[in-house]
């Protein structure tokens, strides 16, 4: 009759207490917010799109050491995007991503701060990953970090500016398996 009890003696601390899992509820809770919207049907043709998009996202943001952020990305055709390229850039022609910081005041001190919006065209995205010879998300993934550098304040008006900024889209694209798109440009531009 004397067997040991099953009951722990002491002190017990519940398992969703400890060091690592107070990390990993702090981090969900603290994770980028990422709003997506379909502008074009072409992004039928790509389901796992949005999916690929948002853990591209954080990825960069946890580079940046950004966590309490909102990011808005529109996913668009050629024309959507060559008309916000003539209005904001003077820029008569598509592009594949176009990047709109939010004006530093439009943060909400009681939410996330908002970063800005994001925006890709479908045809043009496709066109330069073949012509790259890349997956398409290999090349949305580029152009999404490229997008999100922009909006946290990163540009390429200088080499050094270009080099820095292209260091970091490298290192980010690594950590989600992705080849450096500088390296596969130089490697497919060669005779």
């Amino acid at each position: 009759m004397n067997e040991p009890s099953l009951v722990p003696l002491g002190p017990v601390r519940p398992r969703a207490h400890t060091r690592r899992e107070r990390q990993a509820t702090r981090q969900r809770r603290q994770r980028p917010t990422i709003d997506i919207r379909v502008e074009s049907a072409l992004w039928k043709k790509k389901p796992s799109a949005p999916t690929l998009l948002r853990r591209t996202i954080r990825q960069a943001a946890s580079a940046v050491f950004l966590t309490h952020a909102e990011v808005s990305i529109v996913l668009a055709d050629d024309a959507a995007v060559r008309e916000l390229n003539r209005t904001w850039r003077h820029r008569d022609a598509p592009t594949n991503v176009l990047s709109f910081p939010a004006h530093p005041g439009a943060a909400d001190r009681a939410g996330p701060r908002f970063l800005g919006d994001i925006v890709i065209a479908y045809q043009t995205v496709a066109r330069e990953a073949s012509m790259q010879r890349k997956s398409f998300a290999q090349h949305l993934a580029h152009l999404a970090v490229h997008g999100f550098l922009h909006l946290v304040g990163y540009d390429h008006q200088t080499d050094a500016e270009a080099t820095a900024m292209e260091q970091l889209e490298t290192l980010i694209l690594g950590r989600l398996d992705v080849p450096d798109p500088y390296r596969v440009r130089d490697i497919a531009a060669e005779p």
